[in-house]
């Protein structure tokens, strides 16, 4: 294998120091690319990409070979069939594009298109910038703080990452990817009272997993932290679930986010059996969306669809109310499913039959 030339702006190091080396963060959410910008005083490098596209899946490799070289630039990748609403805020209208932010999080230049040589250039002249100094404080603020070095800079930069979102979750891994059991269970308790929230995994950070330790005086991961208070641990997150008061402390959706889950559950209850996916059962828009018509046609079920390309509200509402991503989903009795992949394993091992309402049988 012959390193291509663009690579040579980054000189090799020891495999000691590579082991230590940042990695690509993933990012899922406005909120964590904000908590991600707001963690040092540099640049802040954000890889739009879909697995679907090779080009944007190699440039996902060359941004992880300069994440082990460039140790003062925080690099991070978001997978737009995960998070579309990231591409329209950041003006993307292909992949893979790449956005470049000030500690602040402001977008300073962008990439479009699949071009490694001028990307590392890019990094380079970008990095090499001496951003203003901020003042630390909440997203609202503007986040993000040049840390400098010193127990005051590295508590005022932790005050930042604190304040970056309303609900601010210190773990290992992401929401996308947890690492551990612990950070898993914290997402899936946050995920099951739809709680917008934004992460920040301490494993591609070490400053600031030691420092919060001493910093919130709590020496485990994952910590949870409301407006910038410390609400405590896993073990205090599954207490306050139990006993209510997790429900209670997180800070409730705007009216119009109230509307838009009481629709969605009006529509994925208005069929014992209903598909949301690309078109309809008599015209699939797309090949996932045809297979799972397919293998519902195939059973002679009686279901309903709901065409989401006609509805853009319900189409990126769905993902968080469900906390399922992608299309096509399957709703029984206003429960989902899955998506594709578990209905076809369903439909492999025989339970998928089982599973739909007497209603909803066809005569065979």
């Amino acid at each position: 294998w012959l390193k291509p030339f663009w690579l040579n702006h980054f000189s090799p190091r020891p495999l000691s120091l590579r082991a230590n080396a940042m990695t690509v963060t993933e990012v899922s959410s406005e909120l964590d690319l904000q908590a991600l910008c707001a963690s040092h005083g540099g640049l802040t490098v954000v890889l739009l990409w879909a697995p679907w596209h090779e080009p944007s899946v190699h440039l996902t490799k060359v941004l992880e070979v300069m994440a082990a070289e460039q140790r003062s630039v925080r690099f991070g990748r978001a997978n737009t069939d995960v998070c579309p609403a990231l591409s329209t805020s950041l003006g993307a209208n292909q992949v893979p594009f790449v956005a470049f932010f000030d500690p602040r999080g402001k977008k300073i230049d962008s990439l479009a298109g699949a071009d490694p040589p001028k990307l590392v250039q890019k990094v380079k002249a970008l990095s090499s910038r001496t951003f203003d100094s901020v003042v630390c404080g909440g997203a609202a603020a503007g986040g993000g703080c040049a840390a400098k070095g010193g127990e005051q800079d590295l508590n005022s930069k932790l005050r930042s990452l604190i304040n970056a979102s309303p609900v601010m979750l210190f773990m290992k891994g992401s929401k996308v990817e947890p690492f551990c059991g612990f950070s898993k269970k914290a997402v899936a308790l946050l995920n099951k009272h739809e709680a917008e929230y934004a992460t920040f995994d301490i494993l591609q950070d070490d400053e600031v997993r030691q420092g919060l330790k001493e910093y919130s005086n709590w020496k485990t991961y994952p910590q949870l932290y409301i407006n910038g208070k410390l609400v405590g641990g896993l073990d205090i997150m599954q207490e306050m679930d139990e006993d209510g008061s997790l429900a209670a402390s997180l800070p409730k959706p705007a009216a119009g986010e109230e509307d838009l889950n009481a629709r969605l559950k009006k529509l994925v209850n208005s069929a014992p059996v209903m598909l949301f996916m690309k078109g309809n059962k008599e015209t699939p828009f797309c090949g996932f969306s045809k297979t799972a018509v397919a293998l519902l046609n195939s059973h002679n079920i009686d279901y309903q669809t709901f065409d989401i390309l006609k509805d853009e509200e319900v189409r990126q509402g769905l993902k968080d109310y469900a906390n399922w991503k992608t299309y096509p989903q399957l709703y029984v009795n206003g429960e989902l499913l899955g998506g594709l992949d578990i209905i076809k394993e369903m439909e492999e091992d025989g339970s998928l039959l089982a599973a739909i309402p007497d209603s909803a049988k066809g005569k065979a």
